[in-house]
Formats: C-alpha cells, structure tokens, sequence
C-alpha cells in the first residue's frame, strides 16, 4: 500500500466538437508529466467539449478516445481519469474512465444530468457509484452536476480515500464550486480533486481546479490560468489520523439509496 499518491491536473481549454484536435493538445500535456504522478485528470467530455451532438460524436469503450487514453497510460505510466461522450448499444453517457498503465479500465456513468443544457434528453443517467482501488487507495469517480447531490458521494464506512470530480463547470457559478468542493471534503472525510475546464464555446468556464485536503483546507488552486498543469502529493497516513482522531464518520445515519 502506497501512503503517498501524486495526482496532476491538466486545466485547459476544450477545442468544440474536435476530437482529433483535442486528443492532440491533452496527448501533449500529459507527455509533460510522464512518469511523473501517479494519475492524471482531465475535464468532463475532454474530447468534445459539453456538446450534445451525440450521434456525430459519441465513442464506444473500444473506440479511439479510449484507445488513445490507454495508450497514454502504458506510454507515460500514470493512471489517466476524465470523462467522455459514450455510446452503448442504443444508448449515450456521460461516461467518466479510470485507465491505469497495466491496462485495467473503470468506468462510471454521470448520475446527475444538467436538465437545464438539455443533457437528460440525449444522455442515460448513471445507477451506481464507482469506486477505483489503486496503488492502496480507493478513489471515487463523479462527474460535474453530481457536485451538487451530497447525497450521491456519501462515503459510507470510509469506502473511499479520494473522490474526484471531472467537470466543465461554468465561470458564472465558480462561487458553488469553491463552496461545495471543500464541505464534500469535510463531510466524507476524505480528500477531493476537482479538475475544471477553461476556455469559450457554449458557455465560459471558469478552472479553479483544486485539491482539498479531508479538513476541508486547500492543497492546490489552479485559478483562473487558460491552461496550466498543477500537481498534489496526498497522504494516507494523514487521512487515516484524522479519521482515527474525529471519526464523524461513525455518526453517520445510515440509508439505502433508490
């Protein structure tokens, strides 16, 4: 079990429904940080852009975004996590992935669609959490409008260390991510990642990724930089004092999610 987890996020603009163009500008940035972390994140729908021209654009699980992804995690041996635009059979999800250098592939399907851009009408929403175990550590995939539901990320019994948040969220309402971002911390006793956008196509996003420590204190902000590459070093024997000194999590009610 590793203590010690090194993760990188890449904040940068999306290139608007341009898959070849955007695996090239991420594929770039990633090469800066090879063999350098141990996972890299990415924001929601990395290859697209936050577009719901799904029948032009989405990609199955074999497809060349995927492809691609394990490519850059064998090549520079970091796990790579995001999301992308999926197709399965009949149906379209905002599909985040966990793709580690030995080739294991996780994914987990945005449960919270933002009605209010349209999303529930193209996309299937996601019916389970997904929880990564990797280097000893057990991280939690969710995607951008899941934020908002601290139901959905609730960390029963310490099941996860990390939880991750891949996003293009909006500059408009920066202020709600840098207010939810730290009580999810808090709350689940846990470390968070979110890893947000930049740039103009439908909408201006606003970065400001960040890393928040299970305290809810600020480890890494990216700001407001167009395209900047920030790296964090977390701490599983940090974590596990913490739980062990101010175990709220034994408190917790307990509840079945239908």
């Amino acid at each position: 079990m590793a203590d010690s987890l090194h993760i990188t996020l890449v904040q940068a603009p999306i290139v608007w429904e341009n898959r070849n163009e955007n695996l090239a500008r991420f594929g770039a940035l990633i090469r800066r940080m090879s063999g350098k972390t141990n996972v890299v994140a990415l924001p929601e729908m990395f290859s697209t852009g936050f577009s719901m021209n799904v029948e032009a654009l989405a990609d199955t699980t074999d497809g060349t975004t995927v492809q691609t992804l394990h490519t850059w995690a064998k090549e520079h041996q970091t796990a790579v996590t995001g999301s992308f635009m999926a197709k399965e059979e009949n149906r379209y999800y905002n599909r985040a992935f966990f793709i580690t250098p030995q080739g294991d592939a996780f994914y987990y399907n945005k449960r919270h669609l933002f009605s209010m851009a349209g999303e529930d009408k193209y996309f299937t929403p996601g019916t389970q959490q997904t929880i990564v175990s990797y280097l000893g550590w057990n991280i939690c995939l969710q995607v951008c409008y899941d934020l908002r539901f601290p139901v959905w990320s609730r960390n029963v019994n310490k099941a996860y260390d990390l939880l991750i948040y891949i996003a293009n969220w909006p500059e408009i309402r920066i202020g709600a991510w840098n207010a939810l971002l730290p009580a999810r911390a808090v709350e689940n006793l846990a470390y968070v990642c979110a890893v947000n956008r930049t740039g103009k196509d439908k909408g201006e996003y606003g970065g400001h990724s960040v890393v928040y420590s299970p305290k809810g204190e600020k480890i890494i902000d990216a700001g407001a930089e167009p395209e900047i590459i920030l790296s964090a070093t977390l701490h599983k024997e940090q974590l596990e004092n913490i739980r062990t000194h101010f175990p709220t999590w034994k408190d917790a009610d307990t509840f079945i999610l239908q």
